[in-house]
């Protein structure tokens, strides 16, 4: 059977798969920025404009403004590659094309300059020409030069030299050969073999392949072409679970019902480029410095506008950038009947909330439930939203509507539990909280954030100290060095009365976390209970310069540096500290 194989465990060859970093992203030169080249009165200013929008990853602004004063220096290649590269991240691959044929024959233009043009002549379906400047030397970078070959080939109507070109990937670079088997696999299914596409994703025929979440979903419409019902069902039920939203939804209610999913993955030469460039995107996510992924989604795109997944990468990707009116017009291509059309309009209403119009997203997104009341991810996004904003009660009631449409609840759940316990504790329905915590601790027992929550909680309250603290050090040795989670063990301590123990389990907590006002608020409570009263006194100073802070009682904070924590908890009734003053 066929299993995801993550990406980034082939990063170890991205770079040679992938073009160059960027020149927008290089760094400056030594002794700081370069001078202002000497531009005609009025250019001045669009040559400031374009340094800042390259900071600040304004693609739009970027393209405009280096395209205007590379029109008075037509010879300057870094105006050119920069207003090329902004062309491109701001999806208008015509002018970017333009740019890119410009900058090779002037000069031999960047290797994003080279892709560019290649992605060009395939949206063209100019296959020859792709062979042909190939055959001049043209590198793009391993993994798309070698299949652009092969896809090429079948683009002409060469299947047997397509299967050459895959072959010799293949077998002369093992790096690349399981990227090749996909892609061979994805061209069988397109020329109609497709018991040849399933033998290759088995992964049992030339070796292992890398298969993505869209990878997955080749396999399974392949098995049901086959009319392989049942394993196509058991494939999807495996990796999506029982009850997945979207496109494995309709695909899976499809396979129930006997019917062949037609495959419609690659319908075209240019469609398996599209999917090369996709593969990069993907494979580069996370990588620094560089705008790389979004390149290559944006290539993807050009070649197929209505990619359903290249859009939800490259929306993801230029909110990352906070780029939210480009990511609302890059979702805004998602076609109305596809299945991932759900997806594209909650990442719409995921950029206006995080361009910060949070009323219009709640708004938003709660008239889109209404119309969609069967949908558990509107309902968790919604829950979230509202959660982020303190709306609590509202939140759950979107969580709990959540779960209800779930039904039969899986481990892939928990994060939901978990943010529905959050909501429930936060609107101070504690006995339904912590069973909700615990629901989410039967399916991830290990799990440091609920561990860390219900731990901390239970602390707070005075209650199971015993188990609080054994889930607390469990949060810690899966995750040592979250500033938030040492900081409960230290408080656990604290609150149990083991004073000089919590002492350097606090320290560590703020020195991971330095300017966090809880947690600096927490040591100071710390060292007043061991006697190291001015000390104390220093960290709820500390405290309060980094507030505000939702859970920091600020008044309470400086009743503590007045008159100290022994006062403070005498005047609320609170059992007395026992470690003896200076």
């Amino acid at each position: 059977m066929s299993s995801f194989r993550h990406l980034a465990s082939a990063i170890s060859i991205v770079t040679l798969l992938a073009a160059p970093p960027v020149l927008a992203q290089q760094p400056e030169p030594a002794g700081g920025p370069a001078e202002p080249p000497d531009l005609a009165s009025g250019l001045a200013g669009a040559y400031l404009a374009g340094r800042v929008a390259v900071a600040s990853d304004n693609f739009l602004q970027m393209a405009l403004n280096y395209d205007r004063i590379l029109q008075a220096d037509p010879e300057n290649a870094g105006f050119r590659e920069l207003a090329m590269q902004g062309y491109l991240l701001a999806g208008d691959f015509l002018r970017a094309a333009e740019l890119a044929a410009e900058a090779v024959s002037r000069e031999s233009g960047s290797q994003v300059a080279q892709i560019i043009l290649q992605a060009d002549e395939f949206k063209r379906e100019a296959h020859g020409a792709v062979l042909a400047a190939m055959e001049d030397g043209r590198q793009t970078g391993p993994l798309t030069d070698a299949l652009a070959k092969a896809w090429a080939y079948l683009g002409m109507g060469s299947m047997s030299d397509a299967r050459t070109a895959f072959d010799a990937i293949i077998n002369d670079t093992p790096d690349l050969a399981p990227f090749a088997v996909y892609h061979k696999a994805l061209a069988l299914a397109y020329a109609g073999d497709m018991e040849g596409a399933s033998d290759l994703l088995t992964g049992d025929v030339d070796g292992p392949v890398s298969l993505s979440r869209r990878g997955i979903v080749a396999h399974i419409t392949i098995l049901s072409q086959l009319g392989r019902f049942d394993a196509a069902l058991e494939l999807a039920t495996g990796m999506f679970g029982q009850n997945p939203e979207g496109d494995v939804a309709q695909i899976m209610a499809e396979l129930a019902d006997g019917r062949p999913v037609p495959f419609t993955i690659v319908q075209s030469a240019r469609d398996g480029m599209a999917e090369t460039y996709l593969l990069l995107a993907s494979a580069l996510i996370g990588e620094q410095g560089d705008w790389l992924p979004l390149i290559y989604a944006r290539l993807a795109l050009a070649l197929r506008p209505d990619h359903p997944d290249a859009i939800l990468l490259a929306g993801e990707l230029l909110e990352q950038v906070a780029q939210y009116d480009l990511a609302q017009q890059v979702y805004d291509q998602m076609p109305q009947d596809d299945p991932q059309f759900l997806n594209a309009q909650l990442g719409k209403a995921n950029a206006l909330y995080r361009a910060g119009d949070t009323d219009a997203a709640i708004d938003w997104l709660q008239g889109f439930v209404a119309d969609t009341p069967d949908s558990i991810m509107a309902f968790s996004t919604l829950g979230d939203m509202l959660r982020q904003e303190e709306r609590f009660e509202e939140a759950a009631a979107a969580y709990a509507r959540a779960i209800d449409l779930i039904g039969d609840v899986e481990e892939r759940h928990w994060m939901l539990l978990f943010t529905y316990a959050i909501a429930l504790e936060r609107m101070g329905d504690w006995d339904s909280a912590e069973t909700q915590f615990r629901r989410a601790l039967e399916f991830v027992p290990d799990e440091p954030q609920v561990l860390n929550y219900l731990g901390y909680s239970l602390v707070e309250q005075q209650r199971n100290l015993d188990e609080a603290l054994d889930m607390i050090e469990r949060a810690v040795a899966g995750e040592p060095d979250s500033g938030y989670i040492v900081d409960s063990l230290g408080w656990a301590l604290f609150r149990m009365g083991q004073y000089e123990d919590a002492v350097p389990v606090m320290e560590r907590a703020v020195e991971l976390m330095p300017n966090d006002p809880i947690l600096n608020d927490h040591l100071g409570d710390v060292y007043w209970a061991v006697g190291r009263h001015r000390e104390a006194r220093f960290q709820w100073s500390r405290a309060i310069s980094f507030a505000p802070h939702p859970d920091l009682d600020l008044d309470r904070v400086r009743s503590k540096l007045d008159v100290g924590l022994d006062a403070v908890l005498a005047e609320e009734g609170a059992p007395a500290l026992g470690a003896s003053n200076e």
